[in-house]
């Protein structure tokens, strides 16, 4: 028994030692899981109705008769790490869907925070969840926004350095070879 004790005494001597280590090793790490602040996100702030001098179209999935753009004037990226923007949706039988939206590069998920009236105006979102971007064969165009436009890295993991880059790979395309993360 009084073996036992004294490795017991060793064992929480050794534990209380290495504590100021472990403490001091995680103040220059920045990736250790226990001192990331939990994730916040900010309140969006619905931009003006997208004039359509400010659309620019990208491709939504060959398999779409639709045709996809974005509002260059509404895209933002928050200090939350979401890139917002207007989606305008013109159908293949003649309607327009406006929406503003915002993706989460890093758990790969797309929220509607309002959509678009005929009169110009917003109605904010009534069952506004962050949802996980699916790969579908039609209307893919938020995978393809997260996977061409908006997101980069490893893993498609973070988003854009700026909205310059984000308005850059809009007007001329993805770096995806150089970039195939």
């Amino acid at each position: 028994m009084d073996f036992l004790h004294k490795a017991l005494a060793v064992a929480l001597l050794a534990g209380l030692l290495a504590a100021p280590a472990r403490a001091q090793w995680r103040e220059w790490d920045s990736d250790f899981d226990e001192d990331k602040k939990p994730w916040k996100e900010i309140e969006a702030k619905i931009p003006p109705y997208p004039k359509p001098a400010n659309l620019l179209p990208f491709e939504g999935g060959g398999a779409s008769p639709h045709r996809f753009f974005i509002d260059a004037q509404s895209l933002s990226i928050g200090e939350d790490e979401v890139v917002r923007y207007t989606l305008v949706v013109r159908t293949a039988g003649g309607a327009t869907n406006v929406s503003y939206e915002g993706i989460r590069c890093d758990q790969r998920h797309q929220k509607y925070y309002a959509t678009g009236r005929a009169d110009g105006t917003w109605e904010r979102a009534r069952n506004s969840q962050w949802r996980r971007i699916e790969l579908r064969e039609v209307n893919r165009h938020h995978n393809v926004l997260y996977q061409d436009y908006l997101c980069a890295g490893e893993g498609r993991k973070s988003t854009v350095r700026s909205v310059e880059e984000a308005l850059q790979r809009l007007k001329y395309g993805s770096p995806r070879p150089a970039d195939a993360g």
